[in-house]
């Protein structure tokens, strides 16, 4: 139980923003992993790499910050993964597409 105290109260336990606002940007991978299942085509190639960049300034973010976020760090880095993810179908539907048009 002094260990769930300790927490309770340190710098970025959950009486602070360094801890719900990690919590929080979780939604961004849940919304991720929900475009998952998507056809390539509905994904936004200009929305999903401006979030590859977002989640890779505030990774870095997370671990300059004192004291070190690492939660934060943690649900960017799903992000990013998530993201790449996205991104990489979109630019394969991307490439189809183009193979498509010249076909025709």
């Amino acid at each position: 139980m002094p260990s769930f105290r300790a927490f309770l109260n340190s710098p970025v336990g959950p009486k602070t923003t360094h801890f719900w606002g990690p919590v929080a940007n979780f939604g961004f991978v849940a919304a991720g992993l929900a475009d998952v299942r998507k056809p390539a085509d509905m994904i936004s190639g200009r929305m999903t790499a401006v979030l590859c960049v977002y989640s890779l300034l505030c990774m870095r973010f997370g671990y300059m910050v004192r004291p070190r976020n690492y939660l934060l760090m943690g649900c960017h880095a799903a992000n990013e993964t998530v993201q790449l993810y996205l991104l990489s179908r979109w630019a394969m539907g991307q490439r189809k597409t183009v193979k498509n048009y010249s076909n025709e």
